[in-house]
């Protein structure tokens, strides 16, 4: 199974364990959703939300956290970060 493959069946993994997914606590949900997107797209290519987008910017600022880290390297985080979720 390819790197992208393994990707996308953690995502699903995550997506099919909802209430697993609704008790992790919010530090732990913006480091996933960083790493999805990072895996996903690359460097964040929006601008950050407005002020009063308390949810937006943060997942905005933990997405741009991971700026410079490579798509495969992302994606092998993500992985191994959902593993140890849903173990």
């Amino acid at each position: 199974m390819s790197l992208q493959e393994q990707f996308e069946a953690a995502a699903k993994r995550l997506q099919d364990n909802a209430s697993i997914a609704d008790s992790i606590d919010d530090a732990k949900k913006l480091e996933i959703y960083a790493l999805y997107k990072q895996g996903l797209i690359g460097d964040v290519n929006t601008e950050r939300p407005g002020m009063l987008d308390f949810k937006g910017k943060a997942k905005w600022d933990a997405w741009s956290g991971k700026k410079g880290v490579a798509k495969e390297d992302a994606q092998k985080q993500y992985i191994e970060l959902i593993e140890a979720l849903l173990a």
